[in-house]
């Protein structure tokens, strides 16, 4: 029987058993609701205005991080998470100045090096982020998805040991400087395999910014997610979810927060009991939807132990959370459009987190 059937199969004879499965997302909050605090906005809820900004089109709100901290005050809110880019000390120095008169904080944004010869880079940026008031840098070990860009779990191994290599290069310039590194969970790692990361380097400056949506993609339930990742939290990605199927498997897509199915505030009770200082940083990605072919054999190349009970569920949550409206698509619209579409989004999110989620 050839894979695909074979998945298939098992995909509907435990869908029933998996129709009741944590996916439903509990309804759990806190039992003591959290002082107000203000949203703040990552940099990769404008993909088009940061293009737009460099490509200097009239549209674009913003072109640097300077001018990134400007408009998230002028919109409300609590502060930014962005890379500085290869900028001086004087740059710092006005970030800082901007975000502190502008009542904001600032998380920055890092890639990491994978030979010695890129650690002094490094360094640089970490120097530059605690200059511009960061007490937080922002990273994710693979930009693409784990299964986009590995055929073979020899080849996914080769890509955890390159990642352990960056993580123990960095540790100690993050340990000399006294700055926090947040590595994403970015659609690369199970949550048992990531998890194992900070807790085998054992380091106070190296956690995790936990995405409540990333996991999707690799078939995981986000509240559980959440949970496992919470104790490790440093920063955190906040989005909703919404998904459609497709002959390979089904679509996922960000959506403005309170118009998908992620339990917003279970998820936020949670991440804040194990870490109250934590910052709460929008991820609204406005774009196609993303396709994650779950019913192809290249899916799950790297991961060959996985069980199927892993499968039927994802495809259960299908079932149970169709949304009302089609997912969202930026193909086909001109930029002016993208660039207005992209900004509702996020102005959406930051009033539905205002009234609804107490940020």
């Amino acid at each position: 029987m050839k894979r695909r059937q074979f998945i298939k199969r098992v995909a509907q004879t435990a869908a029933v058993s998996a129709a009741s499965s944590v996916f439903s997302a509990p309804a759990l909050l806190a039992a003591d609701a959290p002082a107000q605090r203000r949203l703040g906005i990552g940099m990769h809820s404008y993909g088009f205005h940061w293009k737009a900004g460099k490509d200097k089109h009239p549209n674009a709100k913003f072109a640097d991080a300077l001018e990134f901290i400007h408009y998230a005050k002028q919109l409300g809110a609590g502060g930014v998470q962005v890379a500085i880019g290869a900028k001086d000390s004087a740059y710092a120095a006005k970030l800082r100045a901007q975000a502190e008169s502008s009542g904001l904080y600032f998380e920055a944004q890092t890639t990491l090096p994978k030979q010695p010869s890129s650690v002094a880079q490094f360094e640089n940026d970490v120097q530059l982020a605690k200059e511009a008031g960061a007490e937080v840098m922002r990273t994710a070990l693979l930009s693409g998805r784990r299964y986009e860009t590995f055929d073979s779990v020899e080849a996914f191994q080769k890509f955890r040991e390159q990642s352990w290599q960056s993580l123990t290069l960095v540790e100690p310039i993050l340990k000399r400087h006294r700055l926090r590194l947040a590595v994403e969970n970015h659609k690369d790692w199970l949550v048992s395999e990531f998890i194992e990361l900070p807790r085998k380097l054992g380091s106070e400056y190296v956690g995790v910014c936990v995405d409540m949506g990333n996991n999707l993609a690799l078939l995981e339930e986000p509240m559980a997610v959440v949970e496992a990742l919470a104790p490790f939290a440093f920063s955190t990605h906040i989005k909703d979810m919404a998904v459609q199927e497709y002959a390979d498997g089904f679509l996922l897509s960000e959506v403005p927060l309170g118009e998908g199915f992620l339990n917003l505030p279970g998820m936020i009770a949670i991440l804040l009991k194990a870490n109250p200082k934590v910052q709460f940083n929008l991820e609204m990605i406005t774009r196609d939807p993303l396709k994650i072919p779950c019913l192809t054999d290249k899916y799950w190349a790297t991961m060959r132990d996985a069980p199927a009970q892993r499968l039927a569920e994802g495809l259960a949550l299908l079932q149970r959370h169709i949304p009302a409206k089609p997912l969202p698509k930026t193909t086909g619209l001109t930029l002016e459009q993208q660039l207005a579409f992209e900004d509702e989004n996020v102005r959406k999110s930051l009033a539905y987190a205002r009234a609804r989620l107490n940020l």
